[in-house]
């Protein structure tokens, strides 16, 4: 198989190493291979990084990686498909599709725009609304909603990134948004972060709650809280007994299941830790990734 490499584009995202962790580490703050696949599992997950990269730096040698090995939108389980595209203009957030019952889809957040990933994307059925966690992640938004009829959604605190919102979520209470999916009002990240919150199952997270593969845990981008550190320990206060759930899915930072009952334990450890901390410098280098 190929041999390949990580250009000096990589903004150390960990984007890439999500997918194949076993091929792709971390050194001097950017991504590096660690060792070519052994097999056709492993290039496949290999080429899931490549195609979700979004700064396109993981390359072979011998030049363009295989566009037919594009594996996105990639399926998580029966309901949940992650987009992979990530754009440069999200810093790499993930983006996702979750199927309805009705055989409609919604769209968590936004892949780089692509008309051929939009098509893609209306396999799993006709996306009925482009719901955005936050103002980082507005980005394509508009267009996604555009090219699918969809509504857009955003928080009323980050509707400057997104004035064009179909659907505005107000306040701080929970909004039912469709038949099993809530948006629950987040401040801290951002003045307007929200989770989205499906079947008691799924949690959206943005980018206010994430899986850290080097603690092991669920955790707070604390370092890039952008609003307060202050206001994120008041809305897990507040929100973290009304959910729920066994899978979250961050824009930035790993993905993770548990059952329902030990992530519910793990949210009130965090909601613990995090009330004790205080503002810090803007460092994105400092993320527990």
């Amino acid at each position: 198989m190929d041999a390949w490499y990580v250009d000096d584009r990589c903004t150390n995202c960990d984007v890439a190493r999500q997918f194949a962790p076993d091929l792709i580490g971390e050194a001097e703050g950017k991504s590096r291979i660690l060792r070519p696949p052994r097999d056709e599992a492993e290039n496949r997950r290999l080429h899931a990084a490549v195609f979700a990269c979004p700064t396109r730096s993981i390359r072979p040698v011998s030049g363009r990686a295989d566009q037919a090995l594009d594996p996105f939108p990639l399926a998580l389980d029966d309901h949940v498909l992650i987009c992979g595209h990530n754009s440069p203009r999200t810093a790499g957030a993930n983006s996702y599709l979750l199927r309805r019952p009705s055989g409609t889809a919604m769209m968590v957040d936004t892949p780089r725009w692509s008309h051929d990933l939009a098509r893609r994307c209306t396999a799993a059925g006709p996306v009925t609304d482009v719901l955005l966690t936050h103002r980082d992640h507005a980005a394509h938004g508009r267009q996604y909603a555009d090219h699918f009829g969809a509504r857009l959604w955003i928080h009323e605190g980050d509707l400057d990134a997104a004035p064009d919102a179909d659907q505005v979520i107000r306040g701080l209470e929970p909004v039912e948004i469709g038949p099993g999916v809530t948006a629950h009002p987040l401040p801290g990240h951002t003045r307007g972060s929200v989770l989205y919150l499906a079947d008691d199952r799924y949690c959206f997270s943005g980018d206010s709650v994430y899986w850290s593969r080097t603690t092991g845990d669920l955790e707070v981008a604390e370092s890039v809280t952008w609003y307060s550190i202050e206001e994120l320990a008041a809305s897990l206060a507040r929100t973290a007994g009304r959910l729920r759930f066994e899978w979250v899915l961050p824009g930035h930072g790993d993905r993770r299941r548990l059952s329902a009952d030990e992530m519910s334990r793990r949210l009130r450890l965090l909601t613990e830790r995090v009330r004790l901390l205080r503002p810090q410098p803007v460092d994105f280098t400092a993320v527990r990734w």
